[in-house]
């Protein structure tokens, strides 16, 4: 069976949308949905504020990783590789504590 052609979407942008900053996400889910709120954490604040919840169907969240796994592909083949923080760095000082010293200092 032939694949149908694929379709354009007409995707509307309205002027005056204000971007959201988010640094920070908490991911949980139910048996039907996906909850992504995407947060602020600033350093020296001891609250973290979420700025957003989306709320998705685990088809959509797959489709989404994938498209998202997909620029950051191109990203990194333009801009050089991501280096994500080791398994057992405190994230959040990775961020905005500075650069950890070397052993040799």
């Amino acid at each position: 069976m032939a694949k149908p052609p694929p379709r354009s979407l007409n995707v509307e942008i309205p002027a005056d949308l204000e971007p959201t900053y988010a640094n920070f996400a908490l991911i949980s889910h139910t048996p039907s949905e996906l909850v992504i709120d995407l947060a602020q954490m600033l350093p020296n604040q001891p609250k973290i504020r979420v700025c957003s919840r989306i709320v998705m169907t685990p088809l959509n969240a797959k489709l989404m990783l994938r498209a998202l796994q997909d620029r950051l592909s191109r990203y990194e083949k333009a801009y050089g590789e991501i280096i994500v923080p080791g398994e057992g760095d405190d994230l959040a000082r990775a961020f905005f504590g500075g650069q950890k010293p070397s052993e040799t200092e």
